[in-house]
């Protein structure tokens, strides 16, 4: 472990001390190892630090053995990051409860790998199995990686899906990343850890409580950049990550069910309220811009035989159909200019004119 993170580890460990609290000192004093030497009277001059946080934080520097518990930490094999460090996820710096350090095994997702949440029921039926599967599969094959909280049911199956397709996938624990939870899911713990990653907010050693999965669910709606949900009932943990995902602004899909159907509640309420709708696996990809390995390869290809206009024209319908006046407004070409355009993609097979004046991609 390097000098300042025996620091950041020491500061992340002191009782009653939260996320806010902990960036507040990092933006006041630069780093944990300020704050280690500061006094208790210095320390209560920090904005938003009362006495009693003072205190607390001078207790943690008397009861830690900075040197022994960075050697017990090193044994664990586990990484750890703070938001200290530059390559922090920046996803999760927008949150206003952005962790302070995140510990983890395998790798994080890098910044510019696009990610999908799978997200559901514990209590799967075979249909929410099988929709989890292939999404996870699916989202893979478009170099997109699946994350979930690897609970049993749909976290479980759409983290199967990633590795079945040959993707990337990661699995924000609600306990510490060196213990395994659900007990039954050593196998997928093991793969997660080779392709993609483990990553929790919580200090190794901590066990599973279910006052901690709440809070889990901001960080896998945060390190998403759209979050799907397979099956939920009316009250459920999937929800809650749904709430997060309103208030980062981040779009929300939901597979329909039955109306009889209690896994479908959660889904079908959502939907309601307007959220995305999944009737297509193949819409949806599309929808977000999601392709295929194979169709992104021959989509650059395409997009090289191109001239600078008819690029122009044609990375307009990347996600959605256009109609004319759209298109006039997006390229700023003149419509006599833009219609033989038109006709020139329309005759290389590219696009098509649907209805009168509305094209899309074929």
């Amino acid at each position: 472990m390097e000098e300042k993170q025996k620091y950041q580890y020491w500061m992340r460990r002191i009782p009653g001390i939260g996320n806010k609290k902990l960036k507040k000192l990092v933006e006041y004093c630069g780093s944990a190892k300020e704050v280690y030497g500061l006094s208790r009277g210095q320390l209560e001059k920090v904005p938003g630090i009362s006495a009693k946080d003072a205190e607390a934080i001078c207790a943690g520097r008397r009861s830690f053995d900075i040197e022994k518990e960075a050697e017990k930490f090193a044994e664990e094999e586990i990484s750890m990051i703070t938001i200290e460090e530059a390559d922090f996820p920046k996803r999760l710096t927008y949150l206003s409860d952005c962790p302070y350090a995140l510990f983890y095994k395998g790798q994080l997702p890098p910044e510019d790998e696009r990610t999908a949440a799978i997200v559901g029921a514990r209590m799967c039926s075979s249909y929410g199995r099988a929709v989890a599967l292939e999404l996870g599969e699916r989202l893979a094959d478009c170099k997109a990686a699946v994350v979930s909280g690897m609970a049993a049911g749909i976290d479980s199956f759409g983290h199967w899906g990633a590795i079945k397709g040959g993707g990337r996938t990661y699995a924000v624990l609600g306990c510490g990343t060196d213990i395994c939870y659900p007990r039954g899911g050593r196998e997928l713990y093991g793969k997660i850890q080779i392709n993609g990653g483990l990553l929790s907010e919580y200090l190794p050693g901590t066990p599973p409580a279910a006052a901690q999965f709440p809070a889990r669910n901001r960080l896998i709606s945060g390190l998403s950049d759209v979050i799907i949900l397979v099956e939920a009932k009316q009250k459920s943990g999937s929800l809650i990550t749904a709430d997060f995902a309103l208030e980062q602004g981040k779009e929300i899909y939901a597979v329909p069910g039955r109306l009889d159907d209690a896994l479908s509640k959660g889904c079908n309420e959502l939907i309601r309220q307007g959220s995305g709708i999944v009737t297509s696996i193949e819409e949806l990809l599309l929808e977000l811009g999601f392709l295929p390995r194979e169709k992104e390869e021959k989509d650059k290809i395409t997009k090289k035989s191109l001239e600078k206009e008819e690029l122009l024209v044609y990375s307009c319908f990347d996600l959605h159909p256009r109609n004319l006046e759209e298109l006039v407004k997006l390229t700023k070409i003149p419509v006599s200019v833009l219609a033989d355009l038109l006709v020139r993609l329309q005759t290389k097979g590219l696009i098509e004119e649907y209805f009168k004046n509305n094209y899309r991609k074929k």
